[in-house]
């Protein structure tokens, strides 16, 4: 690509960022960068040349706060990253962070990307990154996906394009400890030796895969089994979790976790302001790549860490302050659902848009059995809200209101009950851009 027109696309990008700031048509978070692509599908080749290491970050649930928390982690340590801190991880979201965020006159020292399972192998044609760090792999959007095995092999056509990447494994997803590189860079595994909780009303009981051994495929078991197929496996042929680099035990509290990491005998105790197992290893993940990455400088930015995009995001809408956590698979969504106040006004937002995904069926292999506890009428919204509400009917659970209209929903969830109760809201991703737009 000619630099003139290179630098011309990043005129027009901020341009484009103006136009769309003042009407408020759009989140622009992926149409600069599509528009960008449409002009020069090289852009990002381009482009990409602006950072001096790249790390990726992929898999089903926690790609968002894991490479947030990385991002963030870099930042407090003085340096500069590049980040597609909204989630947009296609590769026009990915555009559009490169379009509106560097600058002809410097490089950036990292950039963290978050990449669409099925769109890694695409960017990898035009980025090369350093590292990828692979979060975990469940069930998720069936029409977009496929089957585990599919979605497995996509990533892993990705890392065969890559002979150099170092990877970053969850050693305690049996799934995810397959990806091999072609290089010579031995795996890196990070995972949890322990997992306590000190409320155990809020144990892990979301739905488990039936996994079958690669080498023999036979039934996987387990010592210790943590979160749907997440935990210490092993196989009589003997298959087994691999040994972990970045060792953990984690405390699971209401609000926060406390991790204590092992790593070259030394003993790292950071304690983590998120919600949940879930975001447990997210944090592990983030933590264990930034030591990696040589930066130990890292208690102070956890400290500081505001929630990602829709990710145990708080905001203020009509005046009511609001939790809202992203919901798309039943096991994200049913770890997420035990972290639910059951005493706020509950507003569930199902879309099935394209970027949601066209088939729903997960909503009946979630927990939503959970929500029996809920002090409140529950509000379903969206264009599936009908299909929500059957579903909570089908739970046992009986205090509903369908609302399809998001903003009537939301007025109505703000205004209701004269306590002023915090509100939870759980949508799907396009239900969460739209309320992006409503926050105060």
């Amino acid at each position: 690509m000619k630099r003139i027109k290179f630098y011309l696309l990043l005129i027009l990008a901020r341009f484009l960022s103006l136009i769309i700031k003042i009407h408020g048509k759009s989140s622009g978070t992926s149409l600069i960068g599509m528009i960008t692509l449409k002009i020069e599908p090289d852009f990002l080749k381009e482009a990409s040349k602006y950072t001096k290491q790249c790390v990726t970050i992929t898999g089903t649930n926690g790609k968002t706060t894991t490479s947030g928390i990385l991002s963030h982690i870099i930042k407090n340590d003085k340096y500069t990253v590049l980040n597609n801190a909204k989630g947009a991880n296609m590769l026009s979201g990915i555009a559009n962070t490169y379009a509106l965020g560097i600058s002809p006159l410097k490089k950036y020292d990292f950039a963290v990307l978050e990449s669409d399972e099925a769109y890694l192998s695409k960017l990898y044609d035009s980025v090369q990154s350093d590292y990828l760090v692979v979060t975990n792999l469940f069930r998720d959007q069936l029409d977009r996906y496929g089957e585990l095995s599919t979605t497995a092999k996509k990533i892993q056509n990705a890392i065969d394009k890559n002979r150099n990447i170092q990877l970053i494994l969850n050693a305690d997803d049996p799934l995810v400890v397959n990806f091999r590189p072609l290089g010579d860079k031995k795996p890196i595994y990070y995972g949890f030796n322990k997992v306590e909780y000190h409320n155990k009303n809020i144990e892990s009981n979301s739905p488990a895969e039936t996994l079958t051994c690669p080498w023999c495929g036979g039934e996987l078991k387990y010592n210790e089994r943590f979160y749907a197929q997440q935990g210490h496996y092993y196989c009589p042929c003997g298959y087994k979790r691999p040994k972990c680099k970045y060792s953990a035990d984690v405390t699971i509290y209401n609000s926060y976790s406390i991790i204590k990491i092992e790593h070259n005998e030394k003993q790292y105790t950071f304690k983590i302001n998120l919600l949940g197992l879930y975001n447990a290893y997210n944090a592990l993940a983030a933590i264990a790549t930034a030591l990696e990455l040589g930066i130990t400088n890292i208690q102070d930015a956890i400290n500081t860490y505001q929630s990602a995009f829709g990710r145990s995001e708080i905001k203020e809408i009509n005046g009511r302050k609001a939790i809202i956590q992203l919901i798309k698979n039943p096991t994200g969504a049913s770890e997420v659902l035990k972290t639910v106040d059951f005493n706020s006004n509950i507003l569930i937002i199902i879309n099935d848009n394209y970027a949601d995904g066209r088939d729903v069926s997960w909503l009946w292999d979630t927990n939503f059995e959970i929500l029996q506890g809920a002090n409140k009428k529950i509000i379903t919204s969206g264009t599936r809200a009908y299909d929500m509400a059957v579903r909570l009917k089908y739970a046992g659970i009986n205090n509903i209101k369908v609302i399809q209209n998001i903003d009537e929903a939301l007025r109505y969830v703000s205004a209701e009950g004269s306590d002023k109760s915090n509100i939870t809201i759980l949508p799907t991703y396009t239900a969460l851009l739209h309320i992006n737009k409503k926050g105060d």
